[in-house]
């Protein structure tokens, strides 16, 4: 029986460094009730990994591609390592430096 749950890892390029998109990242997937962590890198993109429901994580992974900030210019969204998971392996959504 699947627990319905997955993990997947993300990387966002674009315009998306000081443009809040760390903070956006972290509410909207509170919002969405998952959970995972976020941090710039140092080539200028956006990386992190989301946790939760299947489409909830549907969800967030259309936000990050498609959305973002409200100042973001996503020019794109690569999501690699997409598994289903047991259970949650992160608590809360916190931004990494």
């Amino acid at each position: 029986m699947s627990s319905g749950l997955c993990s997947v890892d993300f990387e966002i390029h674009g315009y998306v460094q000081g443009v809040c998109f760390r903070m956006y990242t972290e509410k909207e997937g509170l919002s969405l009730g998952c959970v995972g962590w976020v941090k710039n890198t140092n080539k200028g993109t956006v990386v992190g990994q989301v946790q939760g429901p299947k489409d909830k994580i549907k969800e967030m992974k259309v936000w990050l591609s498609k959305e973002g900030s409200p100042s973001s210019r996503i020019t794109r969204a690569v999501f690699t390592k997409e598994r289903d998971i047991p259970q949650l392996e992160l608590s809360g959504f916190k931004t990494r430096f």
